[in-house]
């Protein structure tokens, strides 16, 4: 039968070739009465400036005049939303004003050359008016974006990265910006406010001026008067050696690109942090409580093995769990136990621990456990949690780089009774109770797990620390605009992601 119908010629005449250039495979379009072929539906032009709608309408735009878009989306958005017109020539002040800002990124640690400063300062080629009304919308849009929520986008950070702050329209932050008195003052309000915030940015600064005015050497000669080096290599040297007679270039370089770290990890953090908190820097190996914004105690936690790391991310503590059994994970069971069960028979017996079911190994609640006697429970994308451990000299260490990714706290049962508003008598007599059960926290609990290599001490000092899971390097090239700083400046540590 089938071979019958292949060999009955078709009745119907094929498409015209621009009929069939017209109509998309797959389009369902009715055969017009007398059976001819169907003429081709072409939608309603878009409205618009032909040259912006040509130089945007590709799917696939991701570089203007050789310029990569940073945030193509939010231009796409930007345009729709203003007729799909060239917009900044209506708006001379606005745009002097909001590149000003952009070409001054390094008031915030940000490379002004991931924002177009030198396309758009006249140091590259010739722009028409339509490629530089969009280079300037993606510049100053990205600009406001990475201070509300960090230059590098969510797509680009490294697995072991999940924090973020609440969105934002940026583009409607933009257009109210516009529309403001001072255009700069509104974008400049989307970075975080902290006092944290603000001493790192004045650290920044202070090694940017060792470096002779910025810290990216590409940002110098901004022919628009934004920003770059304030004179030639000679005099920042001359001056250097004079202002900063005990600092070598070599250190401003590694402690201004720590801080442009720092600030970028800080613009993933919620605006403003809750009041209540729990904040564990897997960086420093420490937990520190908040209660009514102020710190009310601070404790040594282990943090994940660098092959394992501690990722960081933002949760929330419900409940405490008394007595916790263990139930080990696949993972743990496959590559730890099951070899060291082949080499001793009687190794799960003398480990307090059970088989619960096919590749389920349970080890039981008590002071031997490896949850040790409290547990704070919280539910996260990769299963982390706060727990005791029996492991307590490990906590003598300087490096407390040691589990398989969760955090073990030294005074667990200090802090279980701050944060379910206890005694730690009441404590204590919950855990001699030898049963495994939970009490709720009187409310949930936020908890951000930061790797933060540059803190603030309370006394407003900055404390330079360790990166024990080299992200610093990482982040920083990503950070850094193609043609920024080249890492053979500083190679002593391997770039890499966490």
């Amino acid at each position: 039968m089938a071979l019958a119908l292949a060999s009955v010629p078709l009745a119907v005449a094929p498409l015209s070739a621009a009929a069939q250039d017209a109509v998309p495979i797959g389009t369902a379009v009715p055969l017009p009465p007398n059976g001819t072929a169907p003429l081709p539906v072409n939608p309603p032009p878009i409205p618009g400036d032909p040259q912006l709608l040509a130089l945007l309408g590709a799917a696939d735009t991701t570089a203007v005049a050789g310029e990569r878009l940073r945030r193509p989306d939010l231009v796409r958005q930007f345009y729709a939303e203003h007729g799909n017109e060239p917009f900044w020539g209506n708006h001379p002040q606005a745009a002097r004003a909001l590149l000003g800002a952009a070409f001054r990124a390094e008031e915030q640690g940000l490379d002004p050359m991931l924002f177009h400063a030198g396309a758009l300062s006249g140091r590259g080629a010739p722009l028409s008016p339509v490629a530089r009304d969009v280079l300037t919308s993606d510049a100053i849009l990205s600009y406001a974006d990475a201070l509300a929520e960090g230059a590098v986008p969510r797509r680009e950070r490294p697995v072991t990265q999940a924090l973020h702050p609440t969105p934002i329209d940026v583009v409607a932050a933009v257009d109210r910006a516009v529309a403001a008195p001072d255009p700069a003052a509104v974008v400049a309000a989307l970075a975080p406010a902290s006092p944290e915030y603000e001493a790192l940015r004045r650290a920044y600064a202070y090694y940017a001026r060792a470096l002779g005015g910025a810290a990216y050497p590409n940002s110098a000669g901004d022919d628009s008067g934004y920003g770059g080096y304030e004179d030639d290599a000679g005099t920042a040297q001359s001056r250097r050696s004079a202002e900063y007679p005990y600092l070598s270039p070599q250190m401003a370089w590694r402690r201004a690109r720590q801080l442009a770290v720092g600030l970028e990890r800080l613009r993933w953090l919620p605006r403003p942090m809750p009041q209540n908190r729990v904040v564990v820097n897997t960086a420093t190996q420490r937990l520190q409580l908040f209660q009514d914004g102020q710190p009310v105690f601070a404790t040594r936690v282990v943090v994940g093995q660098p092959t394992k790391q501690t990722p960081e991310f933002h949760a929330t503590i419900n409940d405490v769990l008394f007595n916790p059994p263990w139930n080990i994970p696949p993972s743990i069971l496959r590559k730890e136990i099951l070899p060291k069960l082949a080499e001793d028979p009687d190794y799960l017996v003398r480990h307090h621990m059970r088989w619960r079911g096919p590749m389920a190994v349970q080890q039981e609640a008590g002071p031997y456990s490896a949850l040790g006697r409290l547990k704070f429970e919280m539910s996260d994308p990769y299963d982390v949690y706060l727990h005791d451990t029996p492991e307590k000299h490990l906590f003598r260490l300087a490096n407390r780089m040691k589990s398989h990714g969760c955090v073990r706290v030294e005074y667990p049962q200090e802090m279980a009774a701050l944060v379910l508003h206890e005694s730690p008598d009441a404590i204590r007599r919950g855990i001699a109770e030898w049963r495994t059960h939970a009490q709720a926290l009187p409310e949930p609990l936020d908890v951000y797990i930061v790797y933060q290599t540059v803190t603030v001490a309370p006394s407003g000092a900055i404390e330079f620390h360790a990166d024990p899971y080299e992200r610093d390097a990482a982040l920083w090239q990503l950070l850094t605009s193609p043609g920024g700083l080249p890492m053979a400046q500083d190679n002593d540590i391997d770039a890499r992601r966490g």
